[in-house]
């Protein structure tokens, strides 16, 4: 099986060259990714409790959609690509782009652009990525992650924090 090939990229966000998946990771070098979180009409979220096969944080709960910006991809074509890889959907309305991460250990050096979609499926989920989706209050979701931290991605606990930040979930 073919590695995946990743932009890297300087701390500005440009393109700076391809290196695979392997070595990006292992080297700790910059590179782009995006998070969806999926609400439903009762503002639930969607959440995924990654696969135990995934490289990075294997069996965590991780927020509804996230994955790797292809090669010479744009942040929100491969929103729309995951959402199809992972969850097995097309949403019918427009993502809504909420914010964007730096790179940092808790991000494992990537570039996060970060969605909001309303949407209630149906999912199809991607054994090979999610072991099991669920549907989560927000008030629980925040108690969840502060009762027990390590069973969520560092990733996702930078995403809920900047979203309580900037009073885009409100509890």
């Amino acid at each position: 099986m073919q590695e995946d090939i990743f932009d890297i990229v300087d701390e500005f966000d440009n393109v700076i060259g391809q290196r695979p998946r392997s070595e990006v990771h292992t080297e700790g070098l910059r590179h782009r990714a995006v998070h969806i979180l999926v609400f439903n009409d009762e503002n639930e979220i969607f959440m995924q409790k990654r696969s135990a096969k995934k490289d990075t944080w294997p069996g965590a709960w991780d927020g509804s959609c996230t994955g790797h910006v292809d090669t010479g991809e744009a942040y929100r074509e491969a929103a729309y690509r995951e959402l199809m890889e992972e969850l097995g959907w097309q949403p019918t309305n427009e993502l809504e782009f909420l914010f964007k991460l730096n790179p940092c250990e808790e991000t494992g050096q990537e570039f996060i652009e970060v969605y909001r979609v309303q949407g209630s499926g149906p999912f199809r989920l991607n054994m090979d990525e999610i072991e099991v989706g669920e549907w989560m209050d927000l008030n629980n979701l925040i108690q969840r992650v502060g009762f027990t931290p390590k069973r969520f991605t560092s990733s996702f606990r930078l995403v809920l924090e900047r979203l309580r930040a900037l009073a885009l979930i409100r509890v």
